[in-house]
């Protein structure tokens, strides 16, 4: 009996130092898991008292507040089809006083059959979505799974912007403005398009479209020190972009790129064309970006002004150094924690990531 009570004694000992030497991943200096047990955090965004809204790609609405995960009743009808889904949410500015709530996801009304990417604004009350208003459905919808893009940003001015990826049809779509798909689109907030959208008098044009010749926009924020509207997008093997969109402007896909078929060959011979704008910083090999947030924060002195980009592909956060408006350096954050999908800054100035089958993390400053 002795000697039970000793071997028991040790097996403490032991797993306690083991414990101790190898802590959980959430103990992390690095971070904190906020919100855990999320599957695809595509898109989340901050209530004023800091409480999230959150978008699972599968097609739930969550609201997370005082540590608890609330589902949010009446949620739009999700097509799921292959990237397609759930995807960005965003607070409109005046949130406070109109309570808009603006979403994108894949929607199967329309035309043809599949999915498209589709812009909608509701209301919450008593947890349930209600005023739901489709503002805007790509057309025609597609079985194809890839590039629906989608992110939501409001600029100084009040007018939103969401982007839709080339929906797989590169040859077509982003250089055609009479198609949806491979373009930034702008209206105002109630879905009129403005009058000074750059092709409102082109015949046939659709006329929401601010610039064209995207890929597949996974990122997009306004520059909170210059106003300027910058994104990022997937390029094929190689030449993923960020860009500052400008209106009316040509992106160039699939006409100029700095990247190859993921089978090696090449599908172009160019990486400028005269007419078509040059990315303002570009990945070889792809990252495959997901998420941007610049950091306007105190909190991180040595990353104020900086933007950080989330890799699905590398599964880490590139901090990217901006100096005159360049990138002049990158360093890796949060390595192999796993794909990162949506970063945000929050209201009470610290970073958040949406990590794939994991939650949404808090970035800790550095002390």
């Amino acid at each position: 009996m002795k000697n039970s009570f000793r071997f028991l004694a040790i097996g403490i000992v032991v797993f306690s130092l083991v414990g101790f030497f190898m802590p959980e991943k959430n103990q992390s200096k690095e971070y904190e898991v906020i919100v855990p047990n999320l599957s695809i955090p595509w898109g989340f965004t901050f209530f004023p008292d800091n409480s999230m809204l959150i978008t699972e790609k599968e097609g739930k609405l969550i609201h997370f507040i005082n540590g608890q995960k609330i589902e949010i009743k009446r949620a739009p009808k999700v097509k799921v089809i292959g990237q397609g889904g759930f995807m960005d949410v965003e607070l409109h500015p005046n949130y406070k006083n109109n309570g808009w709530i603006y979403f994108t996801y894949s929607s199967s009304t329309g035309t043809g059959s599949g999915g498209n990417t589709t812009l909608m604004r509701a209301k919450i009350r008593y947890n349930t979505l209600v005023n739901k208003e489709v503002l805007y459905k790509a057309l025609p919808d597609t079985r194809r799974g890839q590039h629906f893009g989608s992110r939501i940003a409001f600029d100084n001015e009040g007018y939103v912007y969401f982007s839709v990826g080339d929906r797989g049809n590169r040859d077509v779509n982003p250089q055609d403005i009479t198609k949806d798909g491979g373009k930034i689109y702008r209206l105002h907030d109630d879905g009129r398009v403005p009058a000074d959208n750059p092709f409102v008098n082109e015949v046939n044009a659709k006329k929401a479209i601010y610039s064209f010749g995207h890929r597949n926009p996974q990122g997009m924020e306004i520059n909170p020190f210059t106003g300027d509207i910058w994104t990022h997008e997937h390029g094929p093997k190689g030449g993923d972009e960020i860009n500052i969109i400008k209106k009316g402007k040509n992106y160039g896909w699939p006409k100029i790129s700095y990247g190859i078929n993921y089978s090696g060959t090449k599908f172009t011979d160019h990486t400028a064309l005269p007419g078509m704008e040059q990315p303002l910083h570009q990945w070889t090999p792809s990252i495959a970006p997901s998420g941007m947030a610049f950091v306007n924060s105190k909190k991180y002195p040595k990353m104020n002004g900086d933007l950080l980009v989330g890799s699905l592909k590398f599964r880490y956060i590139s901090h990217c150094t901006l100096k005159n408006g360049r990138v002049v350096k990158e360093e890796k954050m949060l390595e192999e924690l796993g794909r990162v999908r949506s970063i945000e800054q929050g209201n009470d100035g610290y970073i958040y990531a949406g990590i794939e089958q994991l939650g949404i993390v808090r970035i800790n400053p550095e002390n």
